[in-house]
This record gives structure tokens, sequence and C-alpha cells, in this order.
């Protein structure tokens, strides 16, 4: 067996991991109140239910996970204090952490993992149904012990159990009624650092200080608002006043942060997105013409200059890619440049060539087809990228109408109804393919109803069966070499067209330390937090 336990475990890390460990404060101050600003506002706060980025930034604050993880995405001891691995890697065992509580007084237990895993993650929550899949059972043998047990390896599954990714539920609440329609989806009970208090719809959630919070002495602020601000000229100036002291993921525009980041008060942090990765997409509908034919996507794909979007709309953060694997993972060998490539300087040429060779001549008004192209609904830079990707068709002949929806109709139009053309998007690949990318393709990932997976409906056999091999394989070698393959195939198909790998920004009131602490960045629970 595989042993790791919570004092090992941070004996052996750096000083990154050495922060997040639990630990007496030196020189944090107790009290004050964290002003966040997340846009959009997120259409609920189930996030066991939704990935959605806005449902993230709330509800890590609120709910905690089996495990944390360090900069160089090890994972740390969190409401598991020590777990264990079988050599077959199919048997997982955690201890957890005695005296812990949920928000409304009673404890959690090993009964509470395995109703959140069985009942809720690996049935309802968009990525859960994978990083799970291989999960047979969750055993209980003790209030404090909790024994996965797999019908396959799942590697992957250690890097997916933070309080973002797989929040901890109270069965005593939630193991009532319908869990996608649940009364307390919007009225949350975690065991996280912050209680939730009040939601006042299109402006702020309220989330007070957990005083019974299980890691002594935290959190240090007494209350963190999340406030939702439609207009960017506000937000950015709610950061210079000081009203307002974080926000990221975009929601202050690039044009802005560049701004801010002159000031004396604000400073800039990239880091804290280490475990996300986003990746920028067109999403075509492939099973509705003219989607459904390869040469169609490809010219699109060709029709994008990616490096314009990168310097004009995201302001420099970002860098180019072709295809759905971040080149974060170019380390670990999972990354292949070697792929069919669409950012090539004729791309306007070659599009039109495939166009015509698919059966699209131009009309005489020069337009050979008309679609409509809906815009991700998370602020100013996707609006942008909208009408540039508008602007960028009509050079090709293709005429794109432009819609902008709200964060729910949105989700529904694209992944539930498919009721769409093209769409653009950001999807997380996360600290493993297998739980980022994979989604995005693989075949048993067409789930109507369920947000962020393969929502462009495209399916191939081989490429099924070479994710389904590289989701077991232990050789990192062999593994690579899967990848490089499932690449070459899914880059030609085109059944989205990468533009470019995201480095968001988060502006950060430099009043306030310990906020990033963790590659989640605003996706993490801020225990540490605290005010000069």
């Amino acid at each position: 067996m595989r042993l790791v336990r919570c004092l090992a475990l941070a004996a052996g890390l750096g000083s990154a991991a050495a922060g997040l460990a639990i630990g007496p404060a030196v020189a944090q101050k107790r009290g004050g109140t964290l002003v966040q600003i997340t846009q959009p506002e997120p259409p609920s706060l189930g996030s066991y239910i939704s990935t959605a980025n806005p449902v993230g930034q709330v509800a890590a604050k609120i709910y905690d996970g089996l495990l944390e993880y360090d900069f160089d995405l090890k994972p740390l001891p969190s409401l598991a204090e020590s777990w264990t691995i079988s050599d077959d890697g199919k048997t997982v065992t955690f201890r957890l952490r005695s005296g812990v509580k949920f928000h409304d007084g009673q404890p959690f237990t090993s009964a509470d993992v395995q109703f959140t895993v069985m009942e809720v993650l690996k049935k309802v929550h968009p990525r859960g149904i994978n990083t799970f899949s291989e999960v047979t059972a969750v055993e209980t043998p003790d209030a404090q012990t909790v024994v996965f047990r797999l019908s396959r390896p799942a590697p992957y599954m250690m890097a997916a159990l933070s309080g973002y990714e797989s929040p901890m539920l109270p069965k005593h609440v939630f193991g009532q009624g319908d869990i996608r329609s649940h009364q307390n989806a919007n009225a949350p009970v975690g065991t996280g650092p912050f209680k939730f208090t009040e939601w006042r719809r299109g402006e702020f959630v309220r989330l007070d200080r957990n005083a019974d919070y299980w890691k002594p002495g935290r959190p240090y602020l007494d209350r963190i608002v999340v406030r939702f601000i439609g207009d960017t000229g506000t937000r950015a100036a709610a950061l210079e006043k000081g009203e307002a002291h974080i926000a990221g993921f975009g929601a202050v525009p690039y044009n802005d942060v560049k701004k801010l980041e002159k000031l004396p008060n604000i400073q800039i942090e990239t880091k804290g997105y280490e475990m996300l990765s986003p990746v920028v997409e067109l999403m075509f509908n492939t099973r509705k013409p003219p989607f459904d034919n390869v040469k169609v996507r490809q010219a699109i794909s060709y029709a994008i200059d990616r490096k314009f979007v990168i310097d004009n709309i995201w302001f420099g953060f970002g860098k180019p890619t072709n295809g759905p694997i971040s080149s974060n993972f170019a380390p670990s060998g999972l990354y292949s440049a070697d792929v069919m490539n669409f950012n090539v300087p004729d791309g306007v040429d070659r599009a039109n060539r495939l166009l015509d060779e698919a059966g699209f001549p131009r009309k005489a008004d020069g337009i050979r087809f008309e679609i409509t192209h809906d815009i991700t609904p998370y602020g100013e830079e996707w609006r942008r990228f909208g009408e540039y990707t508008q602007q960028a068709l009509a050079r090709i002949g293709i005429k794109a109408s432009l819609r902008y929806e709200d964060v729910a109709t949105w989700l529904k139009r694209i992944y539930t109804d498919y009721d769409y053309d093209v769409s653009s998007n950001h999807l997380f690949n996360l600290a493993d393919p297998v739980l980022g990318v994979h989604r995005a393709f693989h075949s048993r990932f067409i789930r109507p109803g369920t947000v962020f997976v393969n929502g462009v409906r495209w399916s191939d056999p081989r490429a099924d069966e070479l994710m389904d091999r590289a989701t077991i394989e232990p050789d990192p070698k062999k593994r690579a070499e899967l990848y490089a393959e499932i690449q070459k195939i899914v880059v030609a198909a085109a059944p989205l067209a990468w533009t470019h790998e995201i480095s968001f920004a988060t502006v950060l009131d430099k009043r306030y330390r310990d906020v990033i602490v963790s590659p989640l960045g605003l996706f993490s629970s801020f225990d540490r937090a605290w005010r000069e």
C-alpha cells in the first residue's frame, strides 16, 4: 500500500505547500470584509451540478473537498487528513478529519462522502461523471474512514478532489428531494470557512465567517461579499477606489487591467490558474448543416487570426494554440504540436478554397451562407471576440448574426437544446486531460442537460478508444504516445476551432494578503486571506 500522511506530506513540500498547510497564524490579523467582483452573476450556487465559472468563484468558499493542492498540483490534506492507495490502484482509503461540522452544526462523516460521490458527483456533476466513472462503490467501515473501490486504476481522480471540483455535501440536507432542483442549491450548507448568509439577486452574495471552522483560528476575514456589477467601467472604478478588492477571470477587461496595474494600491497576479489551463474555442454544432461538413469547420479554423485576437482583444494575455490540450502539459509529454496547423499566414485563402470544395460557392452578394454566432456571456472580451469572429467569417463569405444571452439561457441553448450554429467558449484543461479534455469530444459525454461537456456532439470511435486507453495507462511514455495520436485525430476533424490559451489576470488590492495561495486561485476557499 502507498501511504500518504498529512504530517509527512507537509514536511516534504516546498514553501508554496507550507503556506497552505494547517497551522497557527503568525502575522495575520482577524477582521475585515473582502469584496470580490464576479462577472456575470452565477445562475445558481450548486457547484455540485454546474461548473460554470461564476458558480465556483462563490461556492468554493462554502464547500470543502477531501484534498487541497499546492502550486505543483500535488495533493494536500483537507477533509481527508491521510490516504492510502493500493498497489494495483483499485482501492483508495481516506482517513477523514474528526470534529468537522457542517454549517448547520451536524457532523461531517464518511456517510456524507459516500452520498456525495455515488449519488451526486458520479451522476449529475458535469465532470464528476468522468472523474468517478471507475468508482464502483464507496464503503464506510466507520464514521472517519472511506474506501473507494475502483474497477480500474484512475490516478487522475486524485487531482480532482478539491472543494471547487468535488464539493462534499451533507447527506442529511441534500439526500432528500431532487438533487437537480434542490431547494438548498441557492442556500448552500457546507463545511467551508464561510457560511452562506444572503443572496440579493442582481447585487451581491454575502458569506460570513464560520466561527466553528475546523482549521483553528481561520478564516481571518469576517465576511466575503461577492458583488455583481454589469458595467465594465464601474467594475474597474470600484477596484480603483478600494470599494472592491479582487476580481479575476476577465471580470475586468484587459485594457483596464493594464491601467489599474499602474496604481500604487493595486497589484496584478497571474498565479492561481495553474490547475485550470483555459483554452478558448469556437464550438461547432457538428450534427447541423453546414457544420456536419469537416471542410466547413476547417475553413473557419483557418480564418481566425489568433495573434490578432490575443493582441487586440486579450491585450497580450494569451498564447496561440491549434488543439485542445494546453502547452502547460508539455513537461509531462501530453501536449503535442505535431498536429494540423490552422495558424498560418494564408489562412483566409485556404478557408475560401475549402468552402468552395465543400459546395458552398459565393452568391451574387458574396455570401455563401448565414449563421448565428452565440457569444459566451462572460463579459466584454467575449463580446469583442464575437464581433471579431463575425468580421473574420465575413471575409470568407459567411454572414454571422450575433446573439448574447444570460448565462442560464446560453447554457440551456448549447448543452440541452443544441439550438445553435457556432458558439464561443473556453474550457479548463484542469490537472489532467482525462478531467478537462476528454469531456469536450468523447462520445460518452454527449449528455443533454449536462453543461461543459460534448456540446458539439462530435463522435469518433478511434478517438474514443485512444482516450479510454490513455485514461488507465500507467506508463508516461505510452500515455504520451496515445495523446499524440488523439490530438492528431481531433484537430484534423476540427469539431472545435481552438484559438488560444488564456493567461488570466487577477486584480488585487494590496491591503489584502494570502489571497492567491493555491493553483485554483479564485476557486479556493480564502480561509488564509487577511487584511492589513
